[in-house]
């Protein structure tokens, strides 16, 4: 009976240690905040040296190290902010480089949502937009997926960075993704990883003088990217301006600042807040303008603009410069900066983006003037659109054929409707439409055909629509 009560014993004379341990640092009610952390940052040390020396196998320090600040920063629950090995520093600065091995995403991983019983819930890693013009975009991954196992392991409980490096490696390798799209869609889809570029701006002008501008990303190129097209613009005599955020993951504040201030002569352009003095900025237009004040003009927003393309769009509907068109962006509204360790590094979120009306757009996003979707699907639709999806039935049309004519497609989306009457037509062309898009060495930089949103914008602009 002796025997067994040992561990108990010793048991008691830890937690009694470490009780008066945590008592031999003064305590009073009226404490700093500073001396309050003291006190918890002595109990760490005790405890962190108690398992270093006391633990039935021997630990590597660093290993507890590591393991302890991964833990303080899933803490703060903030998915930007996060604990970074030394491959997640040498894989950021990869990223931030310009070009990276990869398949083309950008994914974030939300806070975990309380349920009813009080515990947190995990959750997958979410496609803020894919990148134009890579695996990914070619596969037809969409904003808003949900990306629930990689080579078959759920990444319902992996940290972003986990998730990152398992989507990177040599270019030409394959790494199969299985997608969640809505509540009952799900597929598998092989992603051919390459040397990632990140575009910036594409153009083009529409039949009545309105001119399209496409920005992808904010980058350090973006600025002059805009004004090459503006110059492409005044020599077409534009009149109406829409500029397309849609799928825009962000970039560069400094690069959506100077974009923005082209449209201004003066005013706020965004600000930044924090609890540290030297993070409050307020970001103001300076004198000169490339487009004129009075011309109309139009952004198009969705679930995924986020970030730099939020500060674009927030400046423009604050200040009355332009209508904002789609549906509710991402909401991500704050400022990171990544500070480098002998372990590793950090990423923390420091401040907050407000716009020039002081609201901020973190978890908030930026809601548009008029609200244009394409309605959801019935159960049954999406039955179908599933099927056609899994059988891959667009994606083998789309690849098979190049840039089929018109009468191809035609023929082949008169097929479609007559095997799964349950979708509209204009649903299946624009399924195909993009297909064959995603597969194009130069797609079209607009789709006027099939896309709702951006035919509600230019009907707007041209009159037809108050």
């Amino acid at each position: 009976m002796k025997e067994k009560k040992v561990p108990w014993m010793l048991l008691t004379g830890v937690l009694a240690l470490f009780f008066v341990a945590a008592l031999s640092v003064p305590i009073a009610t009226a404490q700093s905040q500073d001396s309050r952390a003291q006190r918890l940052f002595y109990i760490f040390q005790y405890v962190f040296s108690f398992v270093q020396n006391n633990y039935v196998d021997p630990v590597d320090p660093e290993v507890l190290m590591e393991g302890a600040l991964k833990g303080l920063f899933d803490s703060l629950g903030d998915p930007h902010s996060a604990y970074l090995t030394a491959t997640d520093m040498r894989g950021l600065s990869d990223t931030t480089a310009g070009e990276f091995g990869g398949v083309g995403l950008y994914i974030s991983k939300q806070a975990p949502a309380k349920g009813g019983d009080g515990r947190d819930s995990s959750t997958y890693v979410e496609v803020v937009a894919p990148i134009e013009d890579t695996p990914a975009y070619r596969a037809g991954i969409q904003s808003g997926d949900l990306i629930i196992k990689i080579e078959g392991d759920s990444t319902e409980n992996l940290a972003i960075d986990e998730v990152v490096n398992r989507l990177r490696g040599p270019a030409g390798s394959v790494v199969k993704v299985t997608v969640r799209r809505g509540a009952g869609l799900t597929f598998e889809v092989p992603l051919s990883r390459a040397v990632i570029q990140v575009p910036t701006v594409k153009w083009g002008m529409i039949p009545g003088g309105v001119a399209y501008l496409r920005i992808i990303q904010f980058t350090p190129h973006t600025e002059n990217k805009i004004r090459e097209a503006v110059d492409f613009f005044n020599s077409r005599k534009y009149s109406r301006l829409i500029v397309d955020l849609r799928s825009n993951p962000g970039g560069l504040l400094g690069s959506v600042v100077d974009a923005v201030d082209l449209f201004f002569d003066d005013g706020e352009i965004v600000s930044t807040r924090s609890r540290i003095a030297k993070e409050n900025v307020v970001y103001t237009a300076r004198p000169g303008v490339i487009v004129p004040p009075t011309l109309p003009m139009v952004v198009l927003i969705d679930n995924g603009s986020a970030s730099a393309s939020e500060i674009f769009a927030g400046v423009m509907k604050d200040r009355s410069r332009a209508t904002l068109f789609g549906t509710k962006t991402y909401g991500k509204g704050s400022v990171q900066q990544v500070h480098h360790l002998a372990l590793g590094g950090f990423r923390l979120t420091m401040s907050r983006y407000y716009t020039p009306s002081g609201v901020t757009i973190d978890k908030v996003g930026v809601s548009p003037d008029r609200e244009v979707k394409d309605p959801d699907l019935t159960e049954a639709e999406l039955a179908a659109y599933s099927k056609i999806i899994s059988e891959r039935r667009i994606a083998d049309f789309a690849a098979g054929a190049q840039d089929p004519g018109p009468k191809r497609i035609d023929a082949f989306i008169a097929d479609l409707v007559r095997e799964e009457p349950l979708l509209s037509e204009r649903i299946l062309r624009r399924m195909v439409r993009n297909e064959i898009n995603r597969h194009l060495t130069n797609p079209p930089v607009y789709d006027l055909e099939t896309d709702t949103v951006l035919q509600e914008a230019v009907r707007f602009l041209s009159g037809g629509a108050q």
